[in-house]
């Protein structure tokens, strides 16, 4: 047991409710929607975006800029508040995060933003794509939006990109990590970047019923491991320099990676049957075994890279407890055959986070470090933004009959971007294959085209571009 550790013993007892200032009554879901309400309006009154002269989407300015985070930390607020939405069904903060994503989807729509290409990474994109896909699977209210697409664009700039690393055989192919190549970081390629593709890719393959989607999130995977960042014991390392032909591994092991891979690889097993969805069956579960036991081992998460030391932790690390917690619990929905292993640790989660929440002014507020038990005298943003999602997961039971949504369920009258893709005008084959929305439920309805579903196209995914990516 780690220094400080809370025991699973006192985590998991008899007493029901979490007695600190932010009282929670874990048996009730009107209480964990009250607390969660109570911690939103902490995380939000962080938020400066929305205010006259202050840049929407953004948590402030940039490291390099004097600020604390990176452009990236505004996609994991936006995605918290959006799970926190489909949890709740408050929709206080509805407006704000859609200002906040579309903001930042730049020009092209593709979340290239000029206000971020000069320090742009691929992850970075990656996270700001998947949270408008999140977007689209939860069916978030969008007044002139097609979310998915916005999704789409992020994963074609990435596939072009993945291209050019196997047609110039560095490494053999994989992103890199940062995108312009006068960035320190051009040279390295890691295993987030690459997750978050596979991520873009496992989901607009279920929500399109397009398998070239799908494969390529398999090219993707079958290069991580091939390539020593994913092991056979489902270790995910950081990553590897160009230069070496990615041989010096970095073997730091952070959740976040290991928590998107697992997401992604529920997805993929959502959709697939026969001995594809054994393969992935098998991921899920080992991916689901090592987390748990790296970095739920007393039953709350600890983030093993940095916890336990003054300072280690960077303000990126800080993020990543909510975000696994929020893939651990798409997980159950995705892959049902996980709940049993994964919706306890997410209790045994949420009664440790709520014990820092004692501190700031109104002496709720929650801090970064669980295993503590207590208010660390520290609290921020992606504390406040941790404990939400520690908090909305569990009401999964609550929104159970929703499940995730793909393009056919979300809007029945239309369809997919399947078959060969299509333009902007909806030119395409669009055959989906009309999957269900939990479990491996196989539908047949007829994708039709992109064009038929969109309420405004904003991206290109130009005709054929499928067929030329095989």
């Amino acid at each position: 047991m780690k220094q400080g550790a809370l025991s699973l013993a006192v985590l998991s007892g008899a007493v029901s409710t979490a007695w600190a200032a932010l009282n929670v009554d874990f048996g009730s879901a009107d209480s964990i929607k009250a607390a969660a309400k109570d911690v939103a309006f902490d995380a939000l009154s962080y938020y400066k975006g929305n205010e006259s002269g202050e840049i929407p989407g953004l948590l402030g300015d940039a490291p390099f800029m004097g600020g604390k985070y990176f452009w990236w930390s505004g996609s994991v607020q936006w995605s918290t508040l959006i799970d926190y939405w489909y949890y709740t069904g408050d929709d206080s903060y509805n407006s704000v995060v859609s200002q906040g994503l579309l903001h930042q989807a730049g020009p092209n729509n593709d979340f290239m933003p000029p206000n971020a290409t000069a320090s742009i990474s691929n992850d970075d994109q990656g996270f700001w794509g998947i949270a408008a896909m999140q977007a689209a699977e939860l069916d978030f209210p969008a007044s002139s939006i097609d979310w998915a697409s916005l999704s789409r664009n992020v994963w074609t700039t990435q596939v072009r990109r993945f291209q050019q690393e196997e047609k110039d055989e560095t490494c053999n192919g994989g992103l890199r990590w940062q995108i312009p190549a006068t960035n320190v970081g051009f040279d390295y390629k890691n295993t987030i970047s690459n997750a978050a593709f596979i991520n873009l890719g496992a989901r607009l393959g279920r929500w399109t019923g397009n398998a070239t989607y799908v494969e390529w999130a398999d090219r993707a995977w079958t290069w991580l491991t091939d390539i020593g960042f994913l092991t056979e014991d489902f270790s995910a390392y950081d990553g590897a320099h160009v230069g070496a032909n990615c041989t010096d591994i970095n073997k730091g092991e952070f959740s976040y990676s290991a928590g998107l891979l697992l997401q992604s690889a529920a997805f993929l097993y959502n959709q697939t049957t026969g001995d594809d969805q054994k393969r992935w069956r098998d991921r899920v579960t080992g991916l689901t075994k090592t987390i748990l036991d790296k970095f739920f081992e007393e039953g709350y998460h600890y983030e093993i890279a940095c916890e336990g030391r003054d300072d280690a932790c960077t303000p990126d690390m800080l993020f990543f407890k909510g975000m696994v917690t929020r893939n651990l619990a798409s997980t159950v929905q995705l892959a049902p055959f996980t709940k049993d292993a994964i919706s306890k640790v997410l209790k045994t989660n949420a009664e440790a986070a709520v014990k820092t929440c004692t501190g700031g002014d109104n002496n709720r507020q929650c801090s970064f470090s669980w295993a503590k038990g207590k208010f660390d005298n520290e609290t921020d943003i992606p504390s406040q933004l941790n404990t939400l999602s520690a908090l909305t997961v569990l009401l999964q039971d609550e929104v159970s009959q929703k499940g995730i949504a793909t393009n056919t369920t979300s809007n029945p009258d239309g369809g997919s971007d399947g078959g060969n893709g299509s333009d902007s005008n909806g030119n395409g084959n669009g055959k989906g294959n009309g999957q269900g929305q939990n479990g491996n439920g196989n539908g047949n309805g007829d994708g039709g085209s992109a064009g038929t579903t969109t309420r405004v196209t904003v991206g290109v995914l130009v005709a054929g571009l499928f067929a030329a990516l095989l």
